[in-house]
C-alpha cells in the first residue's frame, strides 16, 4: 500500500530537535494499493492554493499520487522564493500569481534575484523554482515522480530544462464525483509524457 497524503502544505511539515521534516496531519490521507495507478474520490480534499487541478476538473487526468507532488511542488517554491504563492496585494499584478511570474522571468532569461542572498543562495532558489514548475504542471502525466524530483534536486550542476507554463482550467467542469467508470486509461511514465517538451527523464 502506499499513502496518499493530500494535504501537503507548510503548516503540515514539522521539525524535529534536528531539523529533520516530519510530515503531519494524515487526516485526509488515503490508502492505494502500489498496482493502482489512480483513486477515486466523491470530493475535492486539501487546501486551496496546494491542490492539484485534476481535483477540481474532469479533463485534467486522473487522481492518483502525482496530487501530492503538485502539492510538494507549490511547498517547493514556497520555500525558494521565502514568500506565498498568491499575493493578492502585490504591487504589479503580474506578481499576483508566484509561479507564474517566476516561469515568464526563467523563460526570457532574466535573473530571479532574492534579497540578502548569495550567490549560491540564488542559484539553488533557482534550481528549486525550476523543479517546482515541473511538479506543477497542470497535467499529472507531466509531472514528475518524487524520485525524480529527489534526483533533480540532489544533482549537483544539472541544467535543468525549464517545463510547459502552468495554467488554470477555470472554464472546465468541475469534478462532482471521479469513479472508477473515470478514465481507465493508466496514464503513461514520466519519461514518455514529457519528451516532446525535452525535459528530465
Amino acid at each position: 500500500m502506499k499513502i496518499l497524503h493530500f494535504d501537503i502544505k507548510p503548516h503540515n511539515i514539522l521539525l524535529d530537535e534536528n531539523f529533520n521534516p516530519k510530515v503531519s496531519d494524515f487526516g485526509l490521507a488515503r490508502l492505494c494499493p502500489t498496482d493502482k495507478s489512480f483513486v477515486s474520490l466523491t470530493a475535492a480534499r486539501g487546501t486551496i492554493g496546494y491542490m492539484a487541478p485534476e481535483l477540481f476538473y474532469r479533463n485534467v487526468g486522473t487522481i492518483s499520487y502525482k496530487a501530492d507532488v503538485y502539492s510538494f511542488g507549490m511547498l517547493l517554491m514556497e520555500m525558494a522564493s521565502r514568500r506565498r504563492n498568491l499575493n493578492a496585494m502585490a504591487e504589479q499584478s503580474s506578481q499576483i500569481y508566484f509561479p507564474f511570474w517566476i516561469y515568464d522571468r526563467l523563460h526570457d532569461g532574466r535573473e530571479v534575484t532574492i534579497e540578502n542572498d548569495t550567490d549560491q543562495e540564488i542559484k539553488l532558489a533557482k534550481k528549486m523554482m525550476i523543479v517546482a514548475l515541473w511538479c506543477i504542471q497542470t497535467k499529472p502525466d507531466d509531472r514528475p515522480s518524487m524520485d525524480k524530483v529527489l534526483e533533480m534536486l540532489e544533482e549537483e550542476d544539472g541544467d535543468l530544462q525549464i517545463p510547459n507554463k502552468p495554467y488554470f482550467c477555470l472554464q472546465d467542469p468541475p469534478v462532482e464525483d471521479v469513479g472508477d467508470d473515470y478514465n481507465r486509461n493508466s496514464w503513461s511514465s514520466y519519461g514518455t509524457s514529457v519528451s516532446d517538451s525535452k525535459g528530465p527523464t
